[in-house]
């Protein structure tokens, strides 16, 4: 009997019991379904996380300066000598402090005041709506200009363009030169936020030094070389002598947080792919037990067809293929409803799903692979009836 013949049998055993067909497929299709919707749901939340993370800087190194004794701060001349490493193309260092921003009879409490320099922008991955940021001339001149978050302009302002108007900060009048766009990250949002030059913040705030400093390493492979030398050069100025000792700084490397965060989400996307691929082992079960039940009700087929010289081997394929296009069809309608069920629970929930090429293929073979493993052995049970029991079968 040729292959062709074999496959019309197999799919006229399925047609003619559409309702058993059906429910076996069931437990492919929510086997399926539930490894395409948890791992969419583990890569997209991976996805989502990655580029919170990356939205704080490119190659970013966030240097924190406790101090030993009283020597607590670097000064801005300090901090600004690590930008004459090769391994650094940016450093902006901050001071900041809670205060209230006046415009006119309009006032906005408990803002952040942050006091940096022109390489912030670069730094930070931070972009203007509206104006310009404040460039070297502004920081080195002490010229009294001030960016704000567009949370505050819009506050102050309302729909007046804030360009070129004048807002009072610690009984100091600024000009407003920029407007930065809305944005937000792990480590907070510009839209509360006000930016002045550091060394007008120096004055006004009254601040002994830098606590905070912002580091762009140069390139993905300078990360570790620009952290390197920035431990170098503080353990100088601190006089730490090992790093067990050092409570002086510390360095918040965002790759190394990067590649935590990836290695964690990606066994959690796993494990979660894992309980889902349970439910596929219980779908094969299923198929097993249904295709005994049709050897059982088609004996005397089986013998009749033996008699008339099918031999073992086209008994076998005809219910391994039937097997087979069970978890076929039901993968692929697993797919279907799994790529629907994680796109409707993004939308209904707000929540970062990402559907991938690789896992909709790993699920539809996994439910390929298990048909066949649970289709081996009654299609194995059926080819070795033997003809003359099979026809006394009733």
């Amino acid at each position: 009997m040729d292959i062709l013949q074999t496959i019309k049998l197999a799919f006229r055993g399925i047609i003619d019991n559409k309702l058993r067909s059906f429910l076996t497929m069931l437990g492919i299709i929510i086997g399926v379904t539930s490894v395409i919707g948890l791992v969419s749901i583990g890569q997209g939340t991976t996805a989502k996380v990655t580029e919170q993370i990356q939205s704080m800087g490119a190659n970013l190194l966030t240097v924190n300066i406790m101090g030993r004794g009283a020597n607590t701060t670097l000064s801005y001349e300090q901090a600004m000598e690590f930008l004459k490493s090769p391994y650094i193309s940016g450093v902006a260092p901050i001071i900041s402090d809670s205060v209230t921003v006046e415009h006119g009879n309009e006032n906005e409490e408990n803002v952040q005041l942050q006091g940096t320099n022109e390489y912030l922008p670069a730094v930070r991955n931070y972009s203007v709506s509206s104006g310009r940021f404040f460039i070297s001339q502004d920081v080195d001149m002490r010229r009294k200009v001030a960016v704000l978050g567009s949370g505050i302009a819009s506050n102050l302002f309302g729909f007046v363009d804030p360009i070129g108007q004048t807002v009072k900060i610690k009984g100091y009048n600024f000009k407003v030169i920029g407007v930065m766009k809305s944005s937000s990250s792990m480590m907070g949002s510009t839209d509360e936020q006000v930016f002045i030059p550091i060394t007008v913040a120096e004055r006004i705030l009254q601040s002994r030094g830098v606590r905070t400093i912002y580091i762009q390493a140069a390139g993905k492979e300078a990360v570790s070389s620009a952290k390197t030398e920035i431990s170098t050069k503080l353990d100088k100025i601190y006089r730490v002598k090992s790093e067990d000792e050092n409570y002086a700084y510390r360095i918040f490397d965002q790759s190394e947080m990067l590649d935590t965060i990836n290695e964690t989400s990606k066994t959690m996307t796993m494990m979660l792919g894992g309980i889902a691929a349970i439910s596929l082992l219980v779908g094969g079960i299923g198929i097993m037990n249904i295709m005994l039940v049709s050897v059982t009700e088609r004996t005397r087929e089986i013998g009749i067809r033996k008699a008339l010289g099918a031999r073992k081997i086209d008994i076998l394929n005809q219910f391994l293929i039937e097997s087979l296009v069970l978890s076929g069809i039901g993968g692929v309608i697993g797919v279907a409803v799994g790529y629907l069920l994680s796109w409707g629970l993004g939308k209904a929930f707000s929540m970062s799903t990402k559907t991938t090429l690789p896992v909709v293929l790993i699920a539809f073979g996994f439910s390929i692979i298990v048909g066949v493993f649970f289709g081996i052995y009654p299609a194995n049970k059926a080819g070795n009836l033997k003809p003359i029991d099979a026809l006394r079968y009733e």
